[in-house]
């Protein structure tokens, strides 16, 4: 008899803190969730009472809105607070604002800041569960969860998969995140892009730094694009986008490299015609709005789990 894996966090900080059995139980408790979006009246009552904000003081449009629906879902009652309407313009510091916010009693804050750590800080701070929603460079748990599950719906497992991403390693948690999860279920993480984003230390979490794109989408079962974050560089580390696109953006050419049936990622938001061919984009390989689809179901099983659905 099959024994349920108990899911313990308070907190989901990254995937750093994750064993491959909680994510495994993400990813099922997920999949059982995304039915609940099928439904003719789209919500269960499973968090009725409890209070989430979200807590974004950078700019988000799936992310935000996926973690909103998710929670509105399950009947939790949603407040959104972003940086423009926050008293940090005032002047308050982020502990002060994460104090008031726990005097008001919330049982969840999910929170994206510009700072690695700053949920980290958060959480040693509150009572209340602490969520990621992306933390400077350092990490976006919800988003690697939801590109696993995604890889998983396609195909059917990750154990031995080769995943290969390209572009802004440096600055994207989402990478990190990916490298991080994905190496934790079996599957090796290929990594290509221009030197200067390629920061020091990315294999200690698992990835295979390729010197070119070709060498990292030879026989792929997933190719994932990363944009380049101009908002997060504060010199230039490419030329040019457009010389970008001709050295490293994903064609297909390119893609002719992987594998017949391997599928095209990106986490959003995409920049048509620079790191991916709009024909990719669009192509029936692509499994980009899967992936936005799946952040819901995801982020209904993080909420969920958090608050002690993972108790069996």
């Amino acid at each position: 008899m099959e024994v349920e894996h108990k899911f313990s966090h308070k907190h989901i900080l990254g995937l750093e803190q994750l064993s491959p059995a909680d994510i495994d139980f993400l990813l099922r408790s997920a999949a059982s969730f995304k039915e609940i979006s099928t439904r003719q009246i789209k919500k269960v009552p499973a968090l009725r009472g409890r209070t989430v904000i979200n807590l974004f003081f950078e700019p988000s449009t799936r992310t935000r809105l996926s973690f909103e629906v998710a929670a509105k879902r399950m009947s939790a009652d949603t407040f959104n607070i972003s940086a423009s309407t926050s008293s940090l313009k005032k002047g308050e510091t982020l502990i002060d604002t994460a104090l008031n916010l726990a005097a008001m009693k919330p049982d969840i804050i999910i929170i994206r800041h510009s700072h690695s750590g700053s949920p980290g800080l958060l959480a040693k701070h509150t009572k209340a569960s602490i969520i990621n929603a992306g933390d400077g460079t350092h990490e976006h748990p919800s988003q690697g969860l939801l590109d696993m599950m995604t890889v998983l719906e396609k195909k059917g497992h990750i154990e031995g998969l080769k995943i290969a991403i390209i572009g802004d390693i440096a600055h994207s948690r989402v990478a990190h995140s990916n490298i991080i999860g994905f190496t934790k279920m079996g599957a090796s993480v290929s990594v290509s892009g221009p030197a200067t984003l390629l920061p020091r230390g990315i294999d200690h979490l698992g990835a295979t730094v390729c010197s070119s794109v070709d060498e990292a989408v030879e026989g792929a079962d997933v190719v994932m694009a990363l944009r380049i974050q101009t908002e997060r560089q504060k010199d230039p580390f490419i030329p040019s986008l457009r010389e970008y696109a001709a050295f490293f953006g994903i064609n297909k050419r390119v893609i002719s490299l992987a594998k017949p049936d391997a599928i095209i990622m990106h986490p959003g938001p995409m920049n048509r015609g620079v790191e991916l061919d709009p024909e990719l984009a669009d192509g029936p390989h692509s499994v980009i709005l899967d992936q936005v689809t799946n952040g819901v179901a995801m982020r209904m099983a993080l909420l969920y789990a958090i608050m002690g659905g993972g108790e069996g």
